[in-house]
């Protein structure tokens, strides 16, 4: 089975809950470019300082600094069988920079997983979390917007993966479970 995977899929998708089961089941460490923002912020550590000037903000943080955040993450010795990247890369600029990370750590990609849903379905369960969670501004025409960055910003990395031969599609709907067995059948 593989060990150096990226996750990819639209919000709503489930990648947060399966990336965590898909990590564990492999023996790997899930690594979320949120976890990694947090835990550079709360260290203080220099780029969690040069990451929080950018947030506080409100401006995204350049990909310098993302770069630097997975570059050490990726270096750290839990990471050194294996990986399961969940929204990284989200650029064809960061798409070469991971690929120069692996190239120097002499590793490469296995899979590149891209969950998939319907966008009606998507916004029906974005909707539905929003309200338990009480977030009002997460209306349907903003996660309409989402939704469609998303696709403009992660289509050309789709076609780079899927013309490198690595990336596998899994339909995203289902209980957690049914996603779950799907993307084992997947990786298998």
């Amino acid at each position: 089975m593989t060990s150096r995977l990226v996750l990819m899929g639209p919000p709503g998708a489930g990648k947060g809950t399966q990336a965590v089961r898909l990590a564990e089941h492999l023996g790997v460490p899930a690594i979320s470019t949120g976890d990694i923002f947090r835990a550079n912020v709360a260290e203080r550590t220099e780029l969690g300082q040069q990451a929080q000037r950018y947030m506080d903000a409100g401006e995204y943080v350049p990909d310098e600094v993302t770069n630097a955040m997975v570059a050490d993450r990726l270096a750290a010795a839990d990471a050194a069988a294996g990986f399961l990247l969940d929204g990284y890369p989200r650029t064809e600029a960061q798409v070469g920079e991971l690929d120069r990370m692996l190239a120097e750590a002499g590793v490469e990609l296995d899979t590149v997983v891209e969950l998939t849903a319907e966008t009606d379905e998507l916004v029906k369960r974005l909707l539905g979390r929003a309200a338990e969670q009480g977030r009002s501004d997460d209306t349907e025409s903003v996660i309409r917007r989402r939704l469609e960055v998303y696709s403009e910003q992660t289509a050309a990395l789709v076609d780079v993966y899927e013309s490198r031969g690595l990336l596998v599609r899994v339909d995203g709907l289902g209980t957690v479970d049914d996603v779950a067995a799907r993307l084992l059948d997947a990786l298998s």
